[in-house]
């Protein structure tokens, strides 16, 4: 089983346009991510795929692999979907390139779900973090995501879910957007048009469960550090020197 990593990579983020390029510790916010993913020495290859002949130049001038997109993309999924056409694998993970302290227990955990599913019945394994502070579960931007008894997704929203009528104790995940997909899947997940749900929640996990995809999801006590605006950008520097 060929297991790869793939990093998308866009320049001008909404939040904190540049962000990539940003100085962490001496390195780029981009190769700490590269670097990071490399040396969970879980991969037999890692590439960035990129809109941005900077963030190219930026990854091969020190040592790393990066793939230029030729198109432009609604999601990370996509770009990767683009880039994989022609690379050899068996599984394709989705690292985020925002995120550069990647915990490698938490991936090998969920690349554990295609050594196990040996019927071949699991599309997609991605995270979940146990969540319990009201405000974070109320919060739109935290996705929560519940699951059958198999623990697959059932449903993924920016909402309260589920929402407790009667005050009854409840568990909430909130998802990590760190995927790994068989590359068919991924190909045919990326080829299906946006439907409704994935339209009004601006979720596209939505569309691989309206379309009958299976994803099977991993718990996790690692909660990944991602950077979205400046001030995170300052904390992630503040955690490299401790």
């Amino acid at each position: 089983m060929k297991v790869i990593a793939m990093i998308p990579a866009r320049l001008e983020a909404t939040r904190f346009p540049r962000k990539l390029l940003q100085d962490l510790g001496g390195k780029s916010v981009i190769v700490r991510t590269y670097e990071a993913a490399k040396n969970t020495d879980l991969f037999e290859e890692v590439f960035v795929v990129t809109d941005s002949q900077l963030i190219f130049d930026e990854i091969v001038s020190n040592g790393g692999k990066a793939v230029m997109s030729l198109q432009e993309h609604q999601s990370g999924s996509d770009r990767i979907a683009e880039a994989i056409q022609n690379i050899d694998a068996n599984i394709v993970v989705n690292v985020q390139g925002d995120e550069p302290f990647t915990d490698a227990n938490s991936l090998r955990d969920l690349l554990a779900v295609f050594v196990d599913d040996t019927d071949n019945k699991i599309d997609i394994a991605s995270l979940m973090f146990q969540i319990s502070d009201a405000d974070e579960i109320k919060n739109p931007n935290n996705v929560k995501v519940v699951m059958d008894v198999n623990e697959c997704a059932l449903y993924f929203s920016r909402s309260v879910i589920p929402f407790s009528r009667d005050d009854s104790k409840v568990d909430y995940y909130k998802h990590i957007g760190i995927y790994a997909f068989r590359k068919e899947a991924l190909l045919k997940a990326t080829s299906l048009p946006m439907n409704d749900l994935e339209q009004i929640e601006k979720l596209e996990q939505l569309r691989f469960l309206a379309n009958g995809m299976k994803i099977k999801m991993v718990k996790t006590n690692q909660q990944p550090i991602g950077i979205d605006t400046p001030e995170d950008l300052e904390k992630a520097r503040e955690l490299l020197r401790e």
